[in-house]
């Protein structure tokens, strides 16, 4: 039998909200990454995953792109998804 399909909602501590669906992935969190480039300038970067963990290893890469690319610095958010009705 299919999975049903369904919301999912992330809701980031700068008020910011993020919904996803319909989808029957078994999405759990949310990450983002807000790179600040100089100037002024943010580029954003944002996914959803299965599983913590998975979550977690963004931030390495994330480093490491921020060494790469010449970031000032960036920033690092993850959410747990919450299921919304329709």
């Amino acid at each position: 039998m299919p999975r049903k399909k369904r919301y999912l909602t992330a809701t980031l501590a700068d008020g910011y909200v993020k919904t996803i669906g319909p989808t029957a992935a078994p999405f759990t969190y949310y990450w983002r990454i807000v790179a600040h480039l100089g100037g002024g300038r943010t580029e954003v970067f944002w996914g959803h995953v299965k599983s913590l963990r998975e979550a977690t290893g963004k931030k390495t890469a994330a480093a490491e792109a921020a060494r790469q690319r010449g970031w000032e610095r960036f920033d690092f958010e993850i959410v747990a998804l919450v299921e919304t009705p329709a």
